[in-house]
């Protein structure tokens, strides 16, 4: 049996072009819902808990799905262990013949990777602090603009968690949190007193 899946992230957006990519597929029951990828997506563990030996899940885009290359390859496991397949209608994954096959490892050995790489990085900073004669231990509490608009960028592209990014970075994700709060509080500038309106107003037209 072919069973759908069509998701958007807000209430203001519609599923109406995943829906008649999967009807135009020849998917016969769709699980939809309009909620963000990091949220908890209660429609999609209702699929994945109904998918039964044989089924094919099919979806329009993979970022429909997982919210993460970690969080696809769980979805996967999930998939796999009850028997049945996905398949995406715009990206080359197929997991019923062998090139869908081969991409699913491909994207494991991926994961891998990124985790050797995100090992490697924490180790080496470990080691030039300790050669700064920093003490090791600690977690910072001061996130950069720079690295804040690398830590952005990255999330957005759906690949990374908050928790992934705060490993990375050797923070916590609260940390990020607080960093993307101040940085909103600035932008928004000083909130000053309702009581000085008259006074600022008043101080404006003596200057023009």
């Amino acid at each position: 049996m072919l069973v759908g899946y069509a998701r958007v992230s807000t209430k203001d957006q519609e599923t109406h072009l995943q829906l008649d990519a999967l009807s135009k597929a020849g998917v016969q029951r769709v699980f939809q819902e309009k909620t963000s990828s990091v949220g908890a997506r209660p429609e999609l563990q209702r699929l994945l808990e109904s998918l039964c030996p044989g089924d094919v899940l099919v979806v329009y885009k993979m970022d429909r799905i997982a919210r993460s290359l970690k969080d696809l390859l769980t979805i996967l496991d999930r998939i796999k262990a009850a028997g049945a397949d996905i398949r995406s209608l715009t990206e080359p994954l197929d997991t019923s013949g062998p090139i869908g096959t081969f991409m699913v490892q491909v994207l494991g050995a991926v994961a891998q990777l990124e985790r050797s790489i995100i090992r490697e990085r924490a180790v080496a900073g470990q080691v030039a602090a300790r050669l700064r004669g920093v003490k090791w231990g600690g977690r910072p509490l001061v996130i950069t603009d720079d690295e804040l608009d690398q830590i952005v960028g990255m999330y957005e592209s759906g690949w990374y968690t908050w928790r992934l990014l705060a490993e990375m970075w050797d923070t916590t994700p609260k940390s990020i949190y607080r960093a993307l709060a101040r940085r909103k509080k600035r932008a928004a500038g000083p909130v000053l007193p309702p009581v000085l309106g008259p006074y600022l107003e008043a101080a404006s037209r003596s200057a023009e």
